[in-house]
């Protein structure tokens, strides 16, 4: 993998961040809870105790049999290696609904994913620390892309930047998301049955790292920093748990 980032980059972009830091007003941080949403209550077990909150499962589609249809909701947190940097993500969730649809063909409907940033080693110079290790700060957050398919492990993400001297639009994949296709990498395995609960390993070693976009003046020293764009040489790896319940089953709104 192309490594772009060396001493007299690092210096250059430092003095560079510390002109714009003088002048620039600080960038709200990307805000990392997620309150669920109250269409569903949170699916219970017999004993009472909270389980998977299903407030993000989507309507079906028109014609569609609730009791032929699941709604699943997975959790993981992706390592992942993207141009010199690598990070494991805070844990990302993800709802969507799978079944057949009435002609019988199979159908999937997108419900929600959240997530929150993580910080980069290094921050916006790859050595930031002590005084400056909070304005020099970076972090990345991935953001659903718009393209899924759980049947085949293709999903698109963004991943968006945040830092006190970055532009708030800055993101990787802005114009274009960064695509994924999984494989697995072992069986899935079945933990308990009742309630369903399932995990299964994964990752992506072939998908190609776009240069990050919209984030001001230091847009250039940024990607020359995370050595990006990237064709070659990145990694998703996939640890997730996930689990569902039948539409008919879900509780009531």
């Amino acid at each position: 993998m192309l490594n772009t980032t060396t001493d007299g980059r690092r210096s250059s972009f430092a003095g560079r961040a510390a002109l714009a830091l003088a002048g620039a007003a600080a960038v709200t941080a990307l805000v990392g809870s997620y309150a669920p949403n109250s269409a569903h209550a949170a699916s219970r077990s017999p004993a009472g105790e909270s389980a998977t909150d299903f407030g993000d499962c989507p309507a079906l589609p028109a014609g569609a049999d609730p009791a032929r249809w699941r709604c699943e909701v997975h959790t993981a947190a992706p390592r992942l290696t993207l141009g010199n940097i690598t990070v494991t993500l805070a844990p990302i969730t993800m709802t969507h609904a799978e079944g057949p649809m009435p002609d019988g063909t199979a159908g999937q409907v997108w419900g929600a994913m959240h997530s929150a940033p993580t910080a980069v080693p290094g921050g916006l110079t790859g050595t930031a620390a002590g005084e400056h290790a909070r304005s020099l700060g970076l972090a990345i957050r991935p953001e659903y892309g718009g393209r899924s398919d759980f049947y085949t492990g293709r999903f698109s993400l963004r991943f968006r930047l945040s830092s006190p001297l970055l532009a708030h639009g800055c993101t990787i994949g802005a114009s274009a998301p960064v695509d994924f296709r999984l494989k697995r990498s072992g069986p899935s395995v079945w933990v308990s049955q009742d309630p369903p609960v399932i995990t299964f390993s994964a990752y992506d070693d072939t998908f190609a790292a776009p240069a990050a976009e919209h984030c001001g003046p230091l847009a250039g020293p940024l990607n020359r920093r995370l050595g990006l764009p990237e064709a070659s040489g990145n990694l998703m790896s996939y640890d997730a748990t996930y689990t569902f319940l039948m539409y008919d089953r879900l509780p009531a709104s």
